[in-house]
């Protein structure tokens, strides 16, 4: 494989064309001293429109300072007369106020009346040593006033016009909007701090395919040697905190080559075609600097399937999707620019969007395997001091699910917890509260009476000691009444390996741990706490998915019915036909309400044939209130499975009597025992 600096942009017969802004489109800008000319033409035109600091007075008045010999200068133009009196002289004022005037001004009738005021005022001033400043200027009409004030407004706007018409000339240059519709798409300087492939951890398989991408930019003869072209665009697909966007700068660390980056949200504004000239721009400026790579956060943004939904089927989100098909492979393809684009919601996206030809490449990102995780983990750490107990490896294998942002707000936990206790370095215990607090929630100081610790205690111990007995369910991790997050009670579950399929028998024993705690209520006390909410909606989801996706129901049978839950705002139609029956939806309904009857009356046979078990463990949560797997061990032994025995669905034993409901059909409960609800986390990735 050949070498080469990353910090060494490729050769490339394209033109190239740099810029240190971001947001520079690539269009001559207005040069500076044309802004200098406009500024100096409007000074000059406020100076020489200005009044003075003469005061206006009437032609009377004046005579009489010329009779008082009070006139020291004066100047006429015309029959404009401007001077400076030897000493200031009050003066009755429009307003009736009276005011001190050194500095006049005064129009004459007629030009006759000049003279013999001249006369009057030299024959005034014969005895005196200093004489009258007398002066004539030459009337309007000739002279450098003419231009300046008649000739150069005229001047100044026609430039204005020029400019303006020069600016909107240009069709991808918005226009008289100027930067207003430029794109906003910011360029990555290289030489910056960067991230590079080494600081992602666990996406091996995404971090193959875009290395690709910055080999062939770094040597693009190596690959075209065989006829093979670069993709035009990759698609990174992923859960939200899987690391699409730390991939995409790991790709501008290590390609070499500019990098521009821009979130699908900053496309649209409130005026109609800004979006779409947005789009032209930033590929205008990306092309410039070709080959380059352009990155496009959040795409479904912008990228929604085009069809009715709320918005009609023409607003300017359309526009500028359309705007986007058409620079990315449109009537003038452009193979030095390639596109990177990241979404979490691939199932939205215009299928004119993912074709090939646009986006060749589509990259899932998933969420980290027991392996990526620790090594997730230990990129987070490096800055970290750890303990010499500290075992990455045991809290990767306790975080199942977690995503590559899930780690890192872990560790960055875990840091703050050992900070708060004045440690010098992070301990594993401080691992395990962090991952608690992320997993279950923060604790909760808050004084609960003793029959809803207890009742909380038993809820608890019913999940526990289903999922103990239940040869499929996940081994319990931790019980705690300890209130944290939004319940007063939490029991962990730690899987012993990644389950990547799920079969009906796990399913089954998951449904069955969902209803232990509330069955170990109706065991003990013979009714039941509205604590059961949360595990009988994860319930229900999970039955539903049983008999309408998974075909695990001999009476619907293998079909997939799909479920309505697409909304309008999509982009998708306002209603969709239902493609089955209403018997079929009848039969759906009854199938979900059997499985479901059959989970319940499993956990409570379970409960009442272990029932010594239930009291120990709920009374050591009322001792203790927290207890982990090895103290859950030695209080009832080894747990003993067999996973090759049959499901049992149907309870032998009597079920206890229904509870008493209330007039709306609901179980009648206490108020004050429904904040005693204990909520067990969601086993996700079913």
């Amino acid at each position: 494989m050949a070498e080469s600096d990353p910090n060494q942009e490729p050769k490339s017969k394209m033109p190239r064309k740099s810029s240190g802004d971001g947001n520079s489109s690539g269009s001559s800008p207005t040069p500076p001293w044309v802004w200098l000319l406009f500024i100096g033409i409007a000074a000059a035109i406020l100076w020489a429109f200005s009044p003075g600091n003469e005061i206006k007075v009437d032609y009377a008045w004046f005579l009489d300072q010329v009779r008082a010999d009070n006139v020291q200068e004066f100047s006429n133009q015309s029959t404009k007369v401007s001077g400076r009196l030897r000493k200031k002289t009050p003066y009755a004022m429009a307003n009736g106020q009276p005011r001190e005037v050194d500095a006049f001004v005064v129009y004459l009738p007629s030009e006759d009346l000049i003279k013999p005021i001249v006369d009057q005022l030299v024959t005034n001033n014969k005895p005196r040593d200093k004489p009258v400043d007398i002066d004539s200027e030459p009337p309007p009409g000739t002279g450098l006033m003419l231009w300046i004030t008649f000739l150069l407004p005229s001047l100044l706007f026609i430039v204005f016009i020029y400019l303006m018409m020069r600016r909107a000339r240009d069709q991808f240059d918005g226009g008289i909007l100027g930067n207003f519709i430029k794109s906003p798409a910011k360029r990555h300087d290289k030489s910056k701090q960067r991230t590079t492939f080494d600081e992602v951890a666990g996406l091996e398989n995404a971090k193959a395919e875009l290395q690709e991408i910055v080999e062939f930019l770094k040597n693009p003869e190596r690959f075209q040697r065989l006829g093979g072209r670069i993709p035009k665009g990759v698609l990174l697909v992923g859960s939200p905190g899987s690391g699409k966007t730390l991939l995409a700068r790991a790709v501008a660390g290590e390609a070499g080559v500019p990098f521009y980056s821009i979130s699908g949200s900053e496309f649209i504004q409130m005026f109609v075609g800004v979006g779409a000239s947005r789009v032209r721009d930033m590929f205008k400026t990306a092309k410039e600097s070709s080959p380059c790579i352009l990155f496009i956060d959040e795409i479904d943004a912008v990228g929604r399937i085009r069809g009715a939904g709320l918005g009609g089927g023409h607003d300017e989100r359309e526009q500028t999707l359309n705007q986007i098909l058409t620079e990315m492979d449109g009537f003038s393809p452009n193979e030095s620019v390639i596109v990177l684009a990241a979404t979490n919601r691939p199932d939205v996206l215009d299928p004119a969007l993912l074709r090939p030809g646009r986006f060749d490449r589509h990259v899932t990102v998933d969420r980290p395997s027991r392996k990526g995780r620790l090594e997730i983990l230990k990129v987070h750490t490096r800055k970290i001091p750890l303990a010499d107990d500290v075992d990455l490896d045991s809290v990767a294998r306790g975080t199942v699910g977690m995503s590559g942002a899930d780690l890192a707000n872990l560790a960055n936990e875990s840091a703050l917890i050992a900070t708060r206790a004045n440690k010098d370095k992070v301990t594993q215990a401080d691992f395990e509260m962090a991952r608690d607090k992320v997993l279950m929630g923060a604790k909760r100081e808050e004084i609960i009476t003793d029959r809803e610790k207890e009742l909380t205690a038993y809820h608890e111990a019913g999940h526990a000691l289903v999922a103990w007995i239940c040869p499929f369910a996940d081994p319990v991790h931790k019980v705690t009444i300890i209130p944290r997050g939004r319940a007063l009670g939490v029991t962990q579950f730690l899987p012993e390996e990644e389950r990547m399929l799920v079969s009906q028998k796990e399913i089954y024993d998951d449904l069955a741990v969902a209803f232990g705690g509330r069955a170990a209520e109706r065991v003990v006390y013979s009714d039941m706490s509205a604590g059961a909410a949360g595990d009988l909606k994860q319930a229900t989801r999970m039955a539903r998915m049983m008999v309408t996706q998974w075909g695990m129901s001999e009476r619907v049978g293998p079909v997939h019915i799909r479920a309505n839950e697409e909304h309008p705002f999509l982009g998708r139609e306002m209603s969709e036909p239902r493609d089955h029956s209403e018997h079929m939806a009848q039969i759906i309904d009854e199938e979900i309400a059997r499985i479901l009857r059959e989970a319940d009356h499993r956990a409570i046979e379970i409960c009442k044939t272990h029932r010594d078990k239930l009291d120990s463990l709920a009374q050591a949560l009322i001792d203790r209130e927290e207890l982990n797997e090895e103290e859950i061990r030695q209080l009832w032994g080894e747990r003993v499975t067999d996973k090759n025995a049959p499901l049992k669905l149907r309870a032998k034993s009597t079920v206890p009597p229904e509870p008493e409901r209330n007039v709306n059909g609901h179980p009648a409960v206490d108020e004050s025992e429904a904040g005693g609800m204990s909520i067990s986390p969601s086993q996700e990735g079913l």
